[in-house]
């Protein structure tokens, strides 16, 4: 009977701490925001051809400005409005808002994603706010020809309630031209550990922003100029142009999850600063390849650490796969920089409107 009940209690604590594990390691919010793919139309007595009427009538939002409602497809005047992600989507207007109020946990780190485009201006931008942090986005470039770019945003709550918005601050000749929202979605992002031997954190980029599980062209990571907070835990963008990240669903990955395509080039370039002890070798790894998404030509990643630099090159078909490479260097700070970029552009085989390159992957630093 004891040994009885000493197996239950037993079995209660290893539930327990499991249940705890699983908390600890699983994020509370991940997925849409309400209504974040605006599958929820307004009534129609609340809506005028394509512009809403009523700064609630928007389910789940509050709008001011001009803000439509708009389906995929053709458009009078001539235009197309790709909506990969459903069937519709918001347009903003010149100085028009579109924002919600969310429960969150103060002082945790969140990352919104969310699909953005242009859609007749040249010089469209889109800015988004959340708990006093903003950014705004020159959406000028676009990465994927088909509409299907989508960005990722990260802030740290400052309060229980947080409102998030989205606002085209220009003021384009037609005030209906303005970026166009199509989906939108939040993740909490979990605390970084160090992986035993590793001394890279994040280096096989499993944490990371929301990805759409029905499409997804990746999703891109603004540069710091842009972006306080990284939605890339433990790494910076520092370049010009935005990072991609990349999931396993669609995409092919070297290992895990996900991984990071560097598709601008030499402006586009991902760091960390590492604890190094001066005069100690260390040994960095790193698995470089191609997404599987028909980019192709001769690929080269370069990666820097204190004084050395390696230049790996990767000869892409657009088929997948991937090779190891690594670089050994001698620590002269107590903190190493590593830093790694593209040495060339690359475009899709099949759509040359279409920004890629090398896929990095597995960052391991061990001391020798």
């Amino acid at each position: 009977m004891a040994f009885l009940l000493f197996l239950c209690i037993s079995l209660f604590y290893t539930v327990s701490y499991s249940q705890a594990v699983a908390r600890a390691t699983t994020p509370s919010l991940d997925g849409f925001l309400a209504n974040g793919n605006f599958e929820q139309g307004p009534h129609p007595s609340n809506i005028k051809k394509t512009v809403i009427i009523g700064k609630y009538s928007l389910p789940k939002w509050e709008i001011s400005g001009m803000v439509e409602y708009v389906s995929g497809g053709p458009q009078p005047g001539g235009f197309y409005f790709a909506i990969p992600r459903g069937a519709h989507a918001t347009r903003l207007g010149n100085e028009a808002t579109i924002s919600q109020t969310v429960n969150v946990k103060v002082g945790t780190t969140y990352s919104l994603t969310f699909a953005a485009t242009r859609t007749c201006a040249q010089d469209e931008m889109l800015r988004v706010s959340a708990s006093g942090q903003s950014s705004d986005l020159p959406i000028q470039t676009l990465y994927s020809s088909d509409g299907g770019d989508t960005y990722a945003f990260a802030f740290k709550a400052t309060s229980n309630k947080i409102k998030i918005t989205f606002h085209n601050p220009g003021v384009q000749e037609d005030p209906a031209c303005g970026p166009l929202l199509d989906a939108i979605a939040i993740k909490e992002m979990i605390p970084l550990r160090y992986t035993k031997g590793n001394l890279v954190k994040n280096g096989g980029f499993e944490n990371g922003p929301h990805v759409f599980k029905n499409y997804s062209t990746g999703v891109l990571l603004l540069p710091k100029i842009h972006d306080i907070v990284s939605p890339l835990p433990g790494w910076i963008v520092e370049s010009l142009k935005p990072a991609k990240y990349i999931d396993s669903k669609h995409f092919s990955v070297p290992k895990g999850l996900a991984a990071i395509e560097l598709v601008g080039g030499r402006e586009t370039a991902i760091a960390q600063i590492i604890r190094t002890v001066p005069n100690k070798v260390y040994s960095l790894s790193f698995t470089v390849g191609d997404a599987k998404n028909d980019c192709h030509g001769s690929m080269m990643v370069e990666a820097f650490a204190a004084k050395e630099t390696i230049k790996v090159k990767y000869e892409a078909r657009g088929k997948g796969g991937f090779k190891p490479a690594s670089l050994k260097f001698k620590a002269i700070s107590t903190r190493t920089r590593l830093t790694f970029y593209s040495a060339f552009y690359h475009m899709k085989l099949s759509d040359y409107g279409h920004l890629c390159g090398p896929v990095l992957d597995d960052v391991k630093v061990v001391s020798i």
